[in-house]
């Protein structure tokens, strides 16, 4: 049996847990740079607020409305999400994290477990201990599991938690399910089911096997059918690993010289490199891409994406970065404004065991990049990050006196939070 634990509307609600004065208010929080709308309360939605809307054009879509609104802060999502993970931990049998809202959980034995029940325990204590709303899934299978999550954030009669645990549950889940909300179904996908008749998760559950792979020869797809039928199909090491991992952003402001772009593309070379080794993997190809702003029509336009097979693969910041900054200068062109960049690590396999190679091995100096990676990580992740970085990661201020400047500060974030929980000088004071 197998559940799903998921934030409710999760950044909006980190946001709530200290400004509760924000309850029943429509709240945004917006996407790096404050760019555009990323999150949203339920009250914003219900107003017409979409997903993906610029910054700029709140107060022109919306001129008599109190909206509160937030850049992203990801240092106070990680701690508030860590909290739910942890007790989701203390709670349940077995568990690994998703994504930074998502925890799946699953029991191999249930037999005398009132799994209902469960669930809203589950979710009373992460409400008191938090401050965070959850919506609970559980069924055979993680597919169904994410679908009862769906209703269990829907319909305040479940509360909070759905259980999916006879056939008869989960055919008039199907049937009640479009079939382009379907975890595992793509737009793609969508579209090319709903053009044969397949409107509903019930009409994809109804396909014959030999039907669903003659049409689509995908094995995620395949699996999704099963999963849809009660079958569990969805391995637990495939999920829990990423396959490949991307970090981009868009700038703020527009950026022309090289080395302003090495810095940026060195930021997030790191940033995948800490993912890496966070899941236990290293990653074998190292991908940069850039574009110009595609709304400045009156600027030339520019778009190039290039990768580096690596002879080892590795999780070594020091390695990712120079493999993304000798990518940046085979696809740099000078006279160009560009808008954003990012950095892609594919091929990514187990950290052992791992074939080295032959004739350009160190293993003194293999063991000296692990050990210099893990103290980074290790003292990062205890005073807070960018407490140690490369030289390549700094920021120079101009006109100034050469000071470095670190890496979040060169992010526009006019409307972040405090972090009361992770630093002595956004603590709460009582008056």
């Amino acid at each position: 049996m197998y559940g799903i634990v998921d934030c409710d509307n999760c950044y909006v609600s980190c946001e709530r847990v200290f400004r509760p004065d924000l309850k029943n208010k429509p709240v945004v929080v917006l996407s790096n740079n404050d760019g555009c709308v990323v999150a949203r309360s339920n009250e914003a939605k219900k107003m017409g607020i979409k997903a993906g809307t610029p910054y700029f054009q709140l107060q022109q879509l919306f001129p008599n409305e109190k909206i509160a609104v937030f850049s992203s802060n990801y240092e106070l999502y990680g701690e508030l999400t860590g909290r739910v993970v942890e007790i989701i931990r203390q709670e349940a049998p077995a568990y690994f994290r998703y994504s930074i809202d998502e925890s799946f959980v699953y029991w191999n034995g249930f037999e005398g477990t009132n799994l209902k029940e469960w669930g809203e325990n589950l979710h009373k204590r992460i409400r008191k201990s938090v401050g965070m709303p959850v919506s609970i899934g559980l069924a055979p299978t993680k597919t169904l599991a994410k679908m009862a999550s769906h209703f269990a954030k829907k319909y305040p009669g479940y509360r909070h938690c759905c259980l999916i645990d006879t056939d008869e549950k989960r055919k008039k889940a199907l049937k009640l399910f479009p079939i382009n909300e379907v975890w595992g179904i793509g737009r793609r996908y969508a579209a090319k089911l709903e053009a044969i008749g397949v409107k509903t998760a019930f009409d994809f559950a109804q396909m014959p096997d030999s039907l669903v792979r003659a049409t689509f020869n995908n094995i995620v797809i395949f699996r999704t059918w099963q999963e849809l039928n009660g079958i569990d199909a969805v391995p637990n090491e495939e999920m829990a690993k990423k396959k490949s991992i991307c970090t981009s952003r868009s700038f703020n402001g527009m950026v022309t010289d090289f080395d302003t772009l090495k810095t940026h593309v060195s930021n997030y070379a790191a940033r995948c490199a800490e993912k890496l080794r966070a899941q236990d993997t290293v990653a074998s190809i190292i991908g940069v891409f850039l574009h110009t702003n595609l709304f400045r029509e009156d600027l030339p336009q520019y778009w190039n994406f290039q990768e580096k097979r690596l002879t080892v693969p590795t999780n070594s910041t020091i390695d990712i970065c120079k493999a993304a900054t000798e990518v940046l200068k085979s696809i740099y062109v000078k006279g160009y404004h560009y808008k954003k960049a990012g950095v892609i690590v594919m091929g990514i396999g187990p950290n052992s065991p791992m074939q080295l190679d032959l004739f350009d091995y160190n293993a003194e100096q293999f063991q000296k990049m692990k050990r210099l990676d893990a103290v980074i990580d290790r003292i990062n992740k205890v005073n807070g990050t960018e407490t140690i970085v490369l030289g390549s990661q700094q920021y120079t201020q101009k006109g100034g006196k050469g000071k470095a400047e670190v890496f979040a500060n060169a992010i526009k974030h006019d409307f972040r939070s405090k972090n009361p929980t992770t630093r002595w000088s956004d603590i709460i004071e009582l008056k």
